[in-house]
């Protein structure tokens, strides 16, 4: 078992579900770790573990959204795992600092996760079949003053207030940006 397996099957048994439904999830993602030592890796079929971040201002008043290219909607940053990441945590600020282009003083706005969201992708490419993402959602803090540079993963990258989300997201950013607000007011 790799350490981010230990480390995901800790974090989803510790964490406090806000609701019967990402209790739910909750357990569906430890019936597959369980069932699947390779479950934290992209190569795991038909589903794997990744890990996001909703990136949120200094001011706590506006979030950082990529227009993901394969998806064409405003999402948070995040994605697959990574061998060199031996937390769900660091997997979530990796892929912030990433996709985000802030390169310094990102940190985790919560300890535990804010939410869980299940979906299906074709992560390995339009030709292939789709594949399920187990997201575990994280909310990371940005520094003052910090700069967002667009990455080869995206087609933009902006900031958008809380209440002016744009209009290419979907329920799920939507909910987790509500997640995460009263979870740093």
């Amino acid at each position: 078992m790799s350490a981010l397996h230990a480390d995901a099957v800790r974090v989803l048994t510790e964490w406090d579900a806000p609701d019967a439904e990402q209790d739910l999830l909750r357990r569906d993602y430890l019936d597959h770790l369980t069932a699947r030592q390779d479950g934290v890796w992209r190569s795991c079929r038909p589903a794997h573990i990744t890990a996001s971040a909703l990136v949120v201002d200094a001011d706590r008043a506006r979030v950082l959204l990529t227009l993901h290219p394969k998806v064409g909607r405003w999402l948070q940053l995040g994605g697959h795992c990574e061998p060199e990441d031996a937390t769900l945590a660091e997997a979530a600020l990796r892929e912030a600092r990433e996709e985000s282009g802030i390169a310094a003083g990102l940190a985790l706005g919560h300890a535990a996760p804010v939410k869980l969201d299940r979906h299906a992708v074709r992560c390995a490419g339009k030709d292939q079949p789709e594949n399920t993402h187990l997201d575990v959602q994280y909310v990371v803090l940005a520094p003052a003053g910090a700069v967002a540079t667009i990455s080869e993963e995206s087609d933009d990258l902006r900031w958008f207030p809380f209440d002016a989300l744009p209009e290419l997201t979907d329920s799920s950013v939507r909910e987790l940006a509500a997640h995460a607000r009263k979870l740093l007011a």
